[in-house]
């Protein structure tokens, strides 16, 4: 985590300034999740030059806070943070002489975005903010006030952390996240790893998965374990030796073979995962004279329609379908009234619960329901972009059911019954599976859709 830091000061002789103004933007590596920005009355006069400089006055500061009002502020932005500023030995020196006036020790690391960029960036003429910014298309308004320029050395150091191939800003990150491991052993760890989609595995010494993950960005996402300070993330990083991954290309194939092999390998930090990622479930009970659906824990033995993270979801989803089939809500396990039901009395339900509309009329909604619920196909191939340039991966389903995963080059087109089998990764028909592949299919995330009647065995 960083805090980036701008300060104005009141000029004068080395360590009898005080501060004029400061904002501070608490940055987490990918946004601000916290700010502060305020005018403090310094309680001294500010030098002419300054004043012409930044356009703050005496006048301006007499109702602003003093330094002692707003430090516990300052202290709880920036605890457990890297200040981050441009020339940060000024600002950080600042800082400290104004704690040390209220008897309070303030000790933070620092990055200098000045020494930053001058390594990163070595062909800039010049590496004053304004300059700098300005060579690198950065939009800087509000120069010399410290909310524009702590805005604008964030972006900088987006920047800056973009351009840090040789991790000298993640070293310095993880030191102060992981005070207690070896650094370089990270950094080789980190340094390894692809900025693609994926699915990767952390081991233990003794070769053991100990948690499977995905993540459109592996690097970026074993990070966040590396520096994360909860208990999950701290109790991996004692049990971490290395990590190996799969690149996948596709997002299904990444869901699919995420979600199959936590539960073949059962790590042990994916307990969440480990049987159900949907552990609520719909089901038909055709014994009974009209069709009930039966919402409960998803059971072995049993098959659902469709599936859902927690019971509030699936009740949602219930209720809808009630809305948009005229499903009657007391034919299902919501209920056990043998009266009217609610949507009867607003003309949403033609009779079930009261017997007024036909079995046979009920159970062409059930089906309608049903058709709804349906892959697009019987035989298809949902095809998404591949591991590499050149390349496309598939989701193959036969007969309604999804038999696994696969690629293909492009210019060599699958044609028949056996090139699809030989390419394929099986994989299990769950309902984890299935309802991955239907959330899929509605958001149209996929490149193309491929039915497969026209294919013959070879």
């Amino acid at each position: 985590m960083y805090a980036i830091l701008d300060i104005e000061t009141t000029g004068g002789k080395y360590d009898e300034e005080g501060i004029t103004e400061i904002a501070i933007y608490k940055y987490n590596g990918q946004k601000v999740v916290d700010q502060f920005s305020s005018l403090i009355n310094p309680q001294k006069e500010i030098q002419p030059f300054v004043e012409k400089l930044t356009g703050i006055n005496s006048k301006m500061l007499r109702s602003a806070p003093k330094f002692y009002e707003v430090a516990k502020r300052i202290v709880e932005l920036t605890e457990d943070c890297i200040l981050v500023a441009h020339n940060a030995s000024f600002d950080y020196r600042i800082l400290q002489t104004e704690f040390r006036r209220l008897g309070f020790p303030f000790e933070r690391k620092s990055i200098c975005t000045v020494e930053l960029s001058q390594k990163l960036l070595p062909d800039e003429p010049a590496y004053s903010l304004g300059k700098l910014v300005r060579s690198l298309g950065i939009p800087f308004s509000d120069q010399h006030r410290a909310h524009g320029d702590a805005k604008v050395t964030l972006k900088l150091f987006e920047l800056l952390l973009e351009k840090d191939v040789q991790k000298t800003i993640l070293k310095e990150h993880i030191n102060t996240k992981n005070p207690n491991k070896v650094p370089s052993k990270y950094l080789n760890l980190i340094d390894k790893l692809p900025s693609e989609m994926g699915v990767y595995y952390l081991h233990n010494s003794e070769n053991e998965i100990i948690y499977i993950g995905k993540s459109n960005n592996i690097k970026k996402r074993v990070l966040s374990h590396l520096t994360g300070t909860q208990r999950k993330s701290i109790a991996i990083q004692a049990e971490l030796s290395h990590i190996t991954f799969s690149l996948t290309g596709g997002e299904l194939v990444t869901l699919l073979k995420e979600q199959n092999e936590i539960k073949n390998i059962a790590p042990k930090f994916n307990r969440a995962m480990r049987f159900r990622i949907f552990p609520m479930g719909i089901r038909i009970d055709n014994t009974e004279t009209y069709p009930k659906l039966i919402l409960e824990q998803v059971k072995l033995e049993e098959q659902y329609i469709s599936v859902f993270k927690n019971q509030k979801a699936a009740k949602t989803v219930l209720f809808r379908w009630a809305d948009d089939f005229g499903i009657c809500t007391h034919k299902t396990s919501l209920s056990k009234s043998d009266t009217a039901c609610f949507n009867h009395g607003i003309q949403k339900c033609d009779g079930a619960c009261i017997g007024a509309e036909t079995p046979e009329s009920y159970q062409e909604k059930i089906q309608l329901l049903l058709e709804d619920l349906s892959y697009p196909h019987e035989h298809f191939l949902i095809i998404e972009r591949g591991k590499k340039e050149g390349e496309s991966s598939f989701v193959y389903i036969e007969n309604s059911i999804f038999r696994g995963y696969g690629y293909h080059e492009l210019n060599h087109q699958i044609k028949s019954q056996n090139q699809i089998e030989a390419r394929l990764i099986p994989m299990e028909n769950n309902p984890d599976a299935q309802k991955l592949i239907r959330s899929f299919l509605r958001r149209k995330k996929y490149k193309k859709l491929i039915p497969l009647s026209f294919i013959t065995t070879n």
